[in-house]
């Protein structure tokens, strides 16, 4: 299954992606720098900013920077921390784009069911302010 989050509430994303992980399903999200996350965009910074910076070095935890590990490791928190769970994260592929090999493939789009009506901030703004440059 080929997932396309543009415009997607990463919470209800990852929900989704973690139940059909579950039921053994391959799982490809593309365009996952275009993800929203809905609330007070300075709430929203200063929480990414601070998972960031916690921890030590050269110990952890080790939160990334990049747009599609974000979501890759979001997917991952709402998944068991056991065998099939690691099973599962192994079928989920994200993106940043659209890859060459996905262009002419059926890319569903994934329905929020609500239109977004409160302040929202992109996946991709938020790695800027974590510091990842494309």
């Amino acid at each position: 299954m080929i997932i396309d989050a543009k415009d997607a509430v990463l919470g209800r994303l990852s929900t989704f992606v973690a139940k059909k992980l579950l039921e053994e399903e391959k799982i490809h999200i593309v365009n996952s720098e275009k993800a929203i996350i809905t609330g007070n965009n300075k709430k929203i910074f200063e929480k990414y900013l601070q998972r960031r910076h916690r921890g030590d070095v050269y110990k952890g935890p080790f939160f990334p920077k990049k747009p599609n590990m974000i979501v890759r490791r979001t997917i991952a928190g709402m998944l068991p921390k056991n065998k099939r769970g690691r099973n599962a994260i192994k079928r989920l592929k994200v993106y940043i784009g659209i890859p060459e090999k996905f262009k002419d493939k059926k890319i569903e789009k994934f329905d929020n069911k609500k239109n977004i009506r409160t302040s929202f901030v992109r996946i991709e703004k938020i790695s800027q302010e974590l510091g990842w440059s494309e």
